[in-house]
């Protein structure tokens, strides 16, 4: 996308809020919810198509998921915005050599899955789905796929999961909506009228989608992988997380970006899944 189209569209919805603010951040929010990519493709396709696939359902959408069994404790892989089930390939490798049951989703509007709009709330309900039809005891999640999976197990309260890896994790969701409006160019009358659309229809203003609520009650062990140089995910982010995560250790790498596509990473992961 050119850098030139999303000031475009800014202003053009900057424009709009002049005379119907509430469509304005309807169009935002709408914007800001629909996944560009994440469908899978054709060279992806061959590694998914070794694992059992099946689907299970929120409301009216359908989440295919994918399964590699084993024997040792079953682990739930949750990819992040505008991914899929195919970006745990490396890690699914590793953890198919150690024998764990190994279970990946596609989110809403992503991959194989059905829908049109993403957000975290929605991913945490289809995530708490996805918990009690296949019982992991392990979370491993990515970005807005970590956060996620943190609000399904405090709105939910899931016992069955023991452990949380969580990879680029945002802290706050009003942080991820702040620097969008910024890219956007939004002016003050749209990004007022995003709060109170997101508290019409979530009942709750995007700041309270924070650590400090969706943390402080998880009594799991935990580990917050985060790059310093993150430039999607700032680290400070990471930090905040630290602070409230009281039953994990933060490990930071440098240079490997938001993707933290490493092995260095992935054994990390595999030390904390044997302790």
């Amino acid at each position: 996308m050119s850098k030139l189209l999303p000031q475009l569209i800014g202003k053009t919805i900057n424009t709009i809020s002049y005379f119907q603010p509430k469509q304005a951040a309807k169009l935002a929010v709408k914007l800001f919810s629909t996944p560009q990519k994440g469908e899978i493709t054709a060279d992806q396709k061959p590694f998914l198509n070794t694992a059992i696939q099946d689907t299970i359902t929120f409301e009216n959408i359908t989440i295919k998921t994918y399964l590699w069994q084993g024997a040792k404790d079953t682990i739930l892989l949750v990819h992040g915005w505008e991914s899929n089930a195919f970006r745990w390939q490396d890690l699914i490798e590793l953890l198919q050599k150690e024998d764990y049951n190994i279970i990946a989703l596609d989110a809403p509007a992503h991959g194989a899955s059905s829908g049109k709009i993403f957000n975290a709330i929605l991913y945490s309900e289809c995530i708490n789905i996805a918990v009690k039809t296949y019982k992991p005891s392990i979370l491993i999640g990515h970005s807005i796929g970590a956060t996620a999976s943190i609000i399904a197990q405090e709105n939910h309260n899931l016992p069955v999961i023991e452990k949380n890896v969580l990879l680029g994790a945002p802290s706050n969701l009003a942080i991820s909506v702040k620097n969008y409006a910024n890219f956007m160019g939004f002016n003050k009358i749209v990004t007022k009228a995003v709060d109170a659309y997101y508290l019409k229809h979530f009942n709750q203003l995007p700041g309270y989608y924070c650590a400090e609520n969706f943390y402080k009650n998880n009594e799991t062990r935990g580990i917050i992988i985060h790059d310093k140089k993150d430039k999607i995910i700032s680290y400070r982010e990471a930090l905040d997380i630290n602070r409230h995560y009281k039953n994990a250790k933060l490990i930071k790498t440098i240079g490997l970006g938001h993707r933290l596509k490493s092995n260095d990473v992935y054994q990390h992961i595999l030390e904390f899944l044997k302790a």
